[in-house]
């Protein structure tokens, strides 16, 4: 597994992320990166959360910033852009609402057991 990929599902796992799934972009024709990473939490508080354990966790083990953040403000949706890999963490009302998995639903998922 890519290392920025890895890190990102640990880091998001310890924040005790809900449903973390990862979508294969690399066939996907038009695709902006390598990997999506989609996961959820209950309250905008714990999204938060999850954004800077993301953030904290792949700068301390890989030295990687991420290139910008959109969403931190609200907690609602926060999309974190690493350029190879986008990751999305919902508030778990709005993940079922935008269903971003099925807008790529050709890409190969890859689903993390929950401890």
């Amino acid at each position: 597994m890519d290392k920025l990929l890895k890190t990102i599902v640990e880091a998001a796992g310890d924040k005790k992320a809900n449903n973390i799934v990862s979508l294969d972009m690399r066939g996907v024709e038009g695709a902006i990166c390598k990997y999506f990473v989609i996961c959820s939490a209950d309250s905008t508080t714990q999204v938060g959360a999850i954004c800077d354990g993301v953030e904290k966790d792949v700068f301390d083990r890989l030295g990687q910033k991420v290139w910008r953040v959109d969403g931190r403000a609200n907690c609602l949706w926060i999309a974190m852009d690493y350029v190879d890999v986008v990751v999305h963490i919902f508030q778990t009302e709005m993940r079922d609402f935008y269903k971003l998995e099925q807008l790529w639903a050709d890409a190969p998922v890859t689903r993390y057991e929950e401890d």
